[in-house]
């Protein structure tokens, strides 16, 4: 088995409340958590507007296929979500 543990960190520019933050988000934690494979939270910047933070858990028999589900994982963040990423990094246990 093969775990991933992939952190991103996301800027709102232009964010003013806590309900714009969670609407810009877009339910990542409904889309992604949905992959029994996957394991979806919000991780950090919980006090900040203006960013938001994610760690994704990807599980896999083989290490290609889990490094795939990150890059489609990331791939479809940098197109939905409403706000930049700024910064990813994967750690292999």
């Amino acid at each position: 088995m093969h775990i991933a543990v992939m952190n991103v960190r996301i800027s709102l520019p232009g964010c003013t409340s806590l309900k714009e933050k969670r609407q810009r988000m877009g339910g990542l934690h409904e889309r992604y958590g949905r992959n029994p494979v996957v394991a979806v939270c919000e991780s950090g910047e919980h006090g900040r507007l203006e960013a938001s933070e994610w760690t994704f858990v990807v599980m896999g028999n083989e290490r290609q296929k889990a490094e795939s589900l990150c890059s489609e994982i990331e791939e479809k963040l940098q197109r939905t979500v409403d706000g930049r990423v700024m910064e990813v990094t994967r750690e292999w246990l």
